[in-house]
């Protein structure tokens, strides 16, 4: 069509960079060159508009280019995360498809029977089930890396893991501190979703604090969780602070509490796990445990583009920060 932009090809970038094709290629997937190299080639390929054909790559290499990433996107938090995956995956040169887990196994399931397929060449997932058969669907040709928790049942995926019994000890020792002894947990589980690590680990330190905790599932989702918290902060035997396993819940818990006139922190303190964004915008700002995002995605995607070419070690576990601000204060008498 007149006028229309011809495709940028291969040849273009190497000759704008002034290098071979073959040492193009390598710096535009991080395999080869100096560091200030593969980022002027990337940086060059983005202006040109240079965009990797996938059938020259599937033809080439026998890959797709193509990876998988699964999470639970009605979770605000996992939502920002799939984001920032994808887009770490586009500078390494892969196109990323993602998939609604919605905190639902059976979904999950149909998910990865998807993933394979499509034959991925990896996949990027927060399991809802860690310990399922169905991640034995995704052959060992398929580079896994689980996000959160490790899977269990497949041997060789790679994963980066959270420190949970740091995170959950440091809010509960937080709260205990502050002289509170009756507890909720929120958690970001449907009925069917197996018990999940955190929560075992919260129940396990509360009983070491001599904290009582009463423990509740609820949807991952914010809105749909506000009647579940309700029903917590409300009842006979109501605690003076929640501790949710998620910011998602967290805002669930603020939405709640002002329709019950429950205010925050005078008559419950409110402790997330997650620092969303909007953790500073509620009124009073969210008590929270922050992940280092940034480095948690560096990492996820350097260990699936290892394991592509052979076995990768996993990196030692992330630790959240706690970061104090309103929303938790001593009980009231």
């Amino acid at each position: 069509m007149a006028g229309q932009q011809r495709r940028r090809t291969l040849q273009d970038l190497a000759s704008a960079a002034g290098l071979s094709l073959a040492a193009t290629s390598y710096a535009l997937r991080g395999k080869r060159g100096s560091p200030a190299t593969i980022r002027r080639v990337r940086e060059l390929a983005d202006e040109l508009g240079y965009t990797v054909d996938p059938i020259a790559r599937a033809l080439a290499s026998g890959r797709t280019g193509a990876v998988g990433v699964s999470g639970s996107l009605r979770d605000l938090w996992q939502q920002e995360l799939s984001v920032m995956l994808t887009r770490e995956l586009r500078r390494h040169g892969r196109n990323a498809t993602i998939a609604d887990a919605d905190a639902d196994p059976g979904r999950e399931r149909l998910i990865v029977e998807q993933f394979a397929a499509q034959r991925v060449d990896g996949a990027l997932v927060s399991p809802v089930d860690p310990s399922a058969a169905y991640w034995q669907m995704l052959g060992p040709e398929v580079a896994v890396v689980s996000i959160g928790d490790a899977l269990t049942t497949r041997p060789g995926s790679g994963s980066v893991l959270f420190d949970n019994a740091y995170g959950v000890t440091t809010a509960l020792e937080h709260l205990a501190r502050l002289g509170h002894r009756r507890i909720g947990l929120l958690c970001p589980a449907l009925p069917s979703t197996p018990g999940r690590p955190a929560q075992l680990l919260a129940e396990e330190i509360a009983a070491k604090l001599g904290v009582g905790l009463v423990a509740v599932a609820a949807p991952a989702a914010t809105t749909d969780a506000i009647d579940v918290a309700a029903g917590l902060i409300t009842g006979a035997e109501r605690p003076s602070a929640v501790f949710c396993l998620s910011d998602s819940l967290a805002f669930a818990v603020y939405r709640a509490a002002r329709h019950a006139g429950v205010r925050i922190p005078g008559d419950l303190s409110v402790i997330g796990y997650d620092d969303h964004q909007l953790a500073v915008l509620v009124d009073p700002g969210l008590t929270t445990l922050a992940w280092d995002e940034d480095a948690i995605v560096e990492a996820a995607v350097n260990q699936l583009t290892g394991l592509l070419d052979g076995p990768v070690p996993s990196p030692p576990p992330f630790r959240p920060d706690l970061v104090v601000r309103g929303s938790t204060s001593p009980p009231s008498a």
